[in-house]
Parts: C-alpha cells; structure tokens; sequence
C-alpha cells in the first residue's frame, strides 16, 4: 500500500488514525501552506509603497492589492471546505498549492496595478483551498481535546513566525531586488508543499458530503464584493457607492431567507445557535480587521512620514511580530489547558491598549510610545487566534469539520477585507497629502479608535461567549447538527 493511502478500517467505520509520528509530519506540512499565505500578507504590506510608486497607484489602488486576495478568499473559502469534505481533502489541497504557486508567479510578472490586482485574484482561488482544507485535515487528524488545541496552538504560532520574517524578509527583498522578489518566496516552498502533500497526508471526506449550494455562493460573493467596493470607492465616489451598498442589502436579506430553506445550504445558520461559535466569528472579524488596519497605518506611517527604508521599516515592527511568535503556543497550551476564556481577556485589553495609545497619546510621535504599542498589539494578536479556531471547530460533528473550519477562516478573511477597506478609506478621507506628519497622525486618529473598538469587542464579546452557559449551547447545538445528519439518510429511506 503506497505511504499517502490511509489503511481502511472496517466497513462504515472512518481510517485509523496515523501514528504519533505520521501526525506530527501532517501539522508541518499543513503549517507550510499557513505559511506562505501569511508571509504573503505580512511581505505585501511592506511593499505598498514601493508597489504605489512603481505603478502610480493611489492609496484606494493599495487597498485594492490587497482587499482583491482577501475579498475572494473569504468569498470562496465555506465552498472550498465543503467540496473538500465531498471529494477529497487532500485532493483539494494539493490544487490549492499549485494554483497559489502560480498565482505568485503570475504576480512577480504584473506589468500593471491591474494585472497584479487580476493576478492576486489568482492566488487567492488557490489560497481558499489551503487553509480551511488544512484545519480540516488536523482537525480529523488530531482528535483528542487536548493534543488538538495543542496543534492548533502550534498552527498559530506559524502565523508569528510568518509576522516576524514577513517584515524583514519583505523589507531586505524590496531594498535590494525590488517588490516583485516578494512572491518568489512562495514558488519554492509551494513546491516542497505539494510533493510532500501527494507523498505523506492521507486522503480523507466527510462519511455524509454536503451538495453544492450555487445560490448561497452567489450571494455571499455579491454581499462581500459590494461591501467592500462600497467603502473602499465612498471616498472618491460619494453617492455613487449607493447602488453597491443596495445590492449588499438585498444579497444579505437573500442569504438570511435562501440558506434556512436550503436542505444542505453553504453557511449553516444553525450553527451561530451556539454561542462561542457565533462568538469566534465575531472576535475573528474583529481581530483581523485590527491586524490589517495596523499593518496598513503603519506601513505608511513608517515609510511615508518617518522616511524609513522598507528594511528598516520592517525592523521597526520586529516588536509586535515577535510577542506575536511567542504568544500564540502559548495561547494554545492555555486553550488546551485552561478553555478560551483568559487568552481572549488578554487578547482583548491589549488590542484595545494599543489602539488607545495611538488615538488619545500620538504614541507615532514618540518612539518609547510607538514600541509600546507595538509590544501590547502583538501580545493581543498572538493570544487570539488559538482560541477562534479551537471554539469554532470544537463541539462540531467531525463530519462537518471542513465546513466549520471554513466559515472561521471567512471571518478571518472578512475582517481583514473589512480593516483595511474602512480604515484606509478613513485615512484616505481624512488626509490629501499622507506625507505630511501632522496631516497623516491626525487623519489616522479615527483609524487608531476603530482598532480600539476591535479590541474591546474582542474582549466583551469573549467574556459573554465563554463561560458555563455558552458553552451549554455549543453542546446543544451539537447535538441538534448530528442527529439531524442521522435523521436524513432515516428520513430518505422511509420516503
């Protein structure tokens, strides 16, 4: 039997699982794709101005960079889940990384703002198939409460290590090869990534597969498009955004009314019935919409107004990378221990810090403030992505682990979409000449109390959606979502 075929177990009973070893190997490389992606992210945004001055681009132009990768990722990411689920993780996986890896080609070679904005479009189909199908994979590799937490844990820590080395890798690549060398870095551990997937991680599907639901793709697709172009475009357009903002109305009333009738619809209403579900989905929109608007802000803060070279700017964030890199194992190993309910606090009061020392002290204007922030931002960030994923796939059947996996990620994928469409139309409304200190540290005083806002939701909305109650709707909701997917092959038996 070849190493990447699983050993079938009895009939109607799923694979055993791999070995202590084999399991170990299977995180890794599932890491790998959460790699590239985040280092994807973390290396573009230091890039921005250099990308801005290469092809005349206006600050709408960046967000666009960036918010057309998230805005398709978070558009696809809930049907990447459930086709994996139907046929094949692995398989789906392994499309994944040979569609990101030529995207990331595909961008290095942009002539234009508008082939890269197309060519970024690209990575982000192959990026949708990557990391909800690698949840989907630990989370049906690593069963037991504990040792899942542990490897979730382990999962976020990537998203550290990718925060630390993106602004300096980033930086060093811009400075002296140029902002296209940013998406070489992808092609070759894509590659290792696809060899090592066909060679060692085992096929897998959920027992029960979800349909396609086309309806509920579409209007998921028309809610997140015309959101975004409404707030990036209001600054420039003014009324002219009012069509798009209908159109998100109407799209958002659709998935509300379409889904619950939908037998196998593509977003489960019934699962934000419980509450740390509904809450990992608010505190993950939150929490990204705060990473992306700081990552924004202050790469034009750093480059534009201080002057700094995109190498020094990345030294310069180091500080909130690191406490990002050491805090989110940790975070993990206290979800596993402990529950959510201590890292979310802590995730929260230092977000909400962070953004306070920018919008009510100018910690821009002073380096011991601006470091400070920093610090509390990446302590904040690292603790709160463990507990997002671990409460969003815990007390789900295994059976709709892609799915569940799926609409976590989205959220991720929504706020970062969301943060940088608002908080650079903010910024964008508020300033005509960025490169002015004053000009640029007070238009951006909106944009630190947004964040701010983000931190205390993520705080609040932490405190109600972990304690005993909560956590008697997850299991109630739990038990609802299996014994309706028992009842159906029953129901259709019988019909």
């Amino acid at each position: 039997m070849s190493v990447s075929e699983p050993a079938q177990g009895p009939a109607g009973a799923p694979p055993p699982l791999p070995s202590p070893r084999r399991r170990l190997l299977i995180l890794a490389i599932c890491c790998m794709s959460l790699l590239i992606v985040s280092l994807d992210n973390t290396v573009l945004n230091v890039a921005l101005p250099s990308m801005r001055s290469e092809l005349g681009a206006s600050v709408a132009g960046m967000q666009w960079t960036i918010d057309a990768y998230t805005l398709v990722l978070a558009s696809l990411l809930i049907l990447a889940g459930s086709t994996a689920d139907r046929i094949g993780r692995r398989k789906v996986f392994k499309a994944g990384l040979v569609l990101f890896t030529l995207g990331s080609v595909l961008c290095s070679l942009a002539p234009n703002l508008e082939s890269l904005v197309a060519f970024r479009m690209v990575q982000a189909v192959g990026g949708s198939m990557l990391n909800p199908v690698a949840m989907s994979i630990i989370t049906n590799t690593f069963t037991a409460p504990r040792e899942r937490a542990r490897a979730i844990g382990a999962w976020g820590g990537v998203v550290g290590i990718s925060m630390a080395a993106g602004p300096v890798v980033g930086g060093l690549l811009v400075q002296t090869v140029g902002w296209r060398s940013i998406f070489w870095i992808n092609v070759p551990v894509g590659l290792v990534a696809l060899v090592l997937t066909w060679r060692f991680i085992p096929e897998s599907r959920a027992p029960k597969p979800r349909r396609p639901d086309p309806v509920g793709q579409l209007l998921v697709m028309a809610l997140l498009g015309s959101v975004t172009y409404a707030i990036i475009e209001a600054p420039s357009e003014g009324a002219g955004v009012l069509p798009f903002a209908g159109i998100a109305v109407l799209a958002l009333a659709g998935v509300l009314t379409y889904e619950p009738r939908h037998p196998e619809p593509l977003i489960d209403l019934r699962f934000f019935r419980s509450a740390p579900f509904s809450g990992a989905t608010v505190i993950a929109i939150s929490s990204f919409a705060a990473l992306s608007g700081f990552l924004f802000l202050n790469t034009l803060y750093l480059q534009d107004v201080r002057g700094l070279s995109p190498l020094d700017a990345g030294l310069y964030m180091l500080p909130m990378a690191a406490l990002t890199f050491v805090c989110a194992p940790l975070s993990g190993r206290l979800v596993g221990s402990r529950g959510p309910r201590l890292p979310l606090i802590v995730a929260g009061v230092s977000m909400a810090a962070c953004g306070l020392l920018f919008a009510a002290f100018e910690a821009e204007t002073t380096t011991a403030l601006l470091f400070t922030g920093y610090v509390l931002f990446g302590l904040g960030f690292g603790m709160v992505n463990a507990p997002i994923t671990n409460t969003a796939v815990s007390g789900m059947p295994r059976s709709q682990a892609g799915v569940a996996a799926a609409v976590a990620s989205t959220s991720r994928q929504t706020g970062a979409t969301l943060g940088v469409a608002v908080i650079g139309s903010v910024l964008a409304a508020g300033t005509g000449a960025v490169g002015h200190t004053e000009s640029f540290v007070e238009a951006s005083r909106p944009a630190w109390w947004i964040i701010t806002g983000c931190g205390l939701s993520v705080l609040f909305v932490g405190l109600a959606t972990s304690g005993r109650w909560a956590r008697g709707t997850a299991r109630r909701t739990a038990e609802r979502l299996e014994w309706a997917r028992v009842r159906v092959p029953a129901d259709s038996r019988t019909s």
